[in-house]
């Protein structure tokens, strides 16, 4: 009986020594870096500078690209608009109005309905003619 109860007592230590251990293993693995490098240096003309004075607003920003001027940008509105109704008249079966419209959904549902009742297998459902 005293042999039983020692055996049971150290597997029992060693289970929990293992388990710590496996815990103090996880432990470290998730506190340490894969980051070895240190800071990444920025270049040198970016992010603000002091240049000691104060900016002057009066002068203008220098734009980005050429603006618009009134007639290119009417010439480009008329090209995408053209654009737009290529695609409108390339789409098809779709009523226009929207009576024909209201008039196929209320002729859709019962359509379906009577194709899906309309196929019955007389193995599974007696009743079907």
């Amino acid at each position: 009986m005293t042999i039983n109860i020692g055996e049971t007592v150290f597997f029992d230590a060693v289970r929990f020594c293992r388990i710590g251990a496996a815990i103090v293993v996880l432990a470290v693995a998730g506190c340490s870096s894969t980051n070895t490098s240190g800071p990444v240096p920025m270049a040198e003309d970016a992010g603000p500078k002091d240049t000691g004075t104060f900016p002057n607003l009066n002068i203008p920003p220098q734009v980005a690209a050429k603006q618009l001027t009134a007639d290119e940008s009417k010439a480009k509105l008329a090209e995408l608009k053209a654009a737009k109704n290529a695609q409108g008249a390339k789409r098809g079966g779709v009523p226009g109005s929207q009576a024909a419209l209201t008039d196929l959904a209320k002729q859709h549902g019962p359509q379906t309905l009577k194709q899906i009742e309309g196929k019955c297998d007389p193995a599974l459902d007696p009743t079907c003619k």
